[in-house]
């Protein structure tokens, strides 16, 4: 019985995270007067709010993945059971196409609509593979207990730094694919961002995975130098 509760946390989880991303889109986008930056500025700090307690809720349930880039990490580094990825990415996937629902009902929207917003191109891709890759590098050294914190205040910064304005998980391009609004992609320009975040994956597993090596040896060197240097003082 644990299996359904975690998949119905990931669905859960999902489908909230995409309503924050795509409700707090439109709701700074009514209120901005046009003001661009100023509806991203809110779309962000609702979004890393929302993120956060998002995982400090579901964490101890699913591990608060939200995310089939994040949650294919884990089941290669054998965290998740490789029987149970395909699951979790189809929990994830419906969560998010029902989270753009639930954030077109809040607002009297019509409920099934397609993005017409077009994002693409190489640098939209670049920053799609720098954003995921940054992400899981994030989730894979953060300290015990300051994961949630460190996710969040990442995305945030990506939401900025990033010519794509960070989407950085497969499963919010999907639900954003349903969602003619200002947190939208056009379904065209979804898988091109698809694959590059499943490209920085990759990259920010590799990045983690050169620095545990470069720690793993750091111990013996100090103690290499140590050794050499009182060999010395007691010449």
């Amino acid at each position: 019985m644990d299996l359904p509760r975690k998949l119905a946390a990931e669905a859960l989880g999902t489908a909230l995270l995409l309503a924050v991303v795509i409700g707090s889109g439109i709701m700074a986008e009514r209120l901005s007067g046009g003001n661009v930056a100023v509806a991203l500025l809110a779309n962000t700090l609702a979004t890393v709010g929302g993120l956060y307690i998002l995982i400090e809720v579901f964490a101890p349930i699913s591990g608060a993945h939200f995310n089939p880039a994040v949650s294919a990490v884990m089941a290669w580094r054998g965290e998740l059971p490789a029987g149970v990825l395909v699951l979790y990415i189809a929990a994830q996937l419906l969560g998010a196409m029902l989270g753009a629902w639930l954030a077109h009902a809040m607002f009297d929207m019509s409920i099934l609509q397609f993005s017409t917003k077009l994002r693409t191109g190489m640098g939209q891709w670049i920053a799609e593979a720098v954003a995921t890759a940054g992400l899981l590098l994030v989730i894979l050294r953060a300290p015990a207990g300051r994961g949630a914190a460190m996710v969040a205040c990442y995305i945030g910064a990506a939401y900025w730094f990033t010519a794509s304005t960070s989407f950085a998980n497969p499963a919010a391009a999907f639900g954003r694919m349903f969602s003619d609004s200002f947190a939208g992609i056009a379904p065209s320009s979804a898988p091109g961002f698809m694959l590059a975040e499943l490209v920085g994956a990759g990259i920010g597993v590799l990045i983690h995975r050169a620095l545990s090596a470069t720690e793993s040896t750091a111990p013996a060197r100090e103690q290499a130098l140590d050794t050499s240097a009182q060999q010395i003082h007691e010449a």
